[in-house]
């Protein structure tokens, strides 16, 4: 199991054992992690699961690709290291991911 913590935006933490291929979205809603509505269930068709990467972890969760970019312009608050949790997925290098949740979506 790949241990990620996702941030409130009230700072609460949660701290989950998420399986390897899965992606942040499920883990957060599978653990009720306020603020991640997930309206599209992770198709990449909206863009209710915004978070922003913990800075030390953005170079090794990596860059979105297209189709993630053209969703994200609907976020809310967006910066460098903002991502759509359901384009995350889980593998090994990513133990200890640090994730944040803004303070609402789009």
């Amino acid at each position: 199991m790949t241990k990620i913590t996702l941030v409130a935006f009230d700072g609460t933490r949660f701290d989950v054992d998420a399986e390897n291929g899965s992606t942040v979205m499920e883990n957060a809603i599978r653990n009720s992690v306020p603020g991640i509505e997930a309206e599209c269930g992770g198709a990449c068709a909206c863009a209710t699961c915004h978070v922003y990467v913990d800075d030390a972890w953005a170079e090794i969760v990596g860059a979105p690709e297209a189709m993630e970019e053209d969703m994200l312009d609907f976020a809310f608050d967006v910066r460098p290291t903002s991502r759509l949790s359901c384009q995350i997925k889980v593998r090994d290098e990513l133990d200890g991911l640090v994730v944040h949740v803004p303070e609402r979506q789009a």
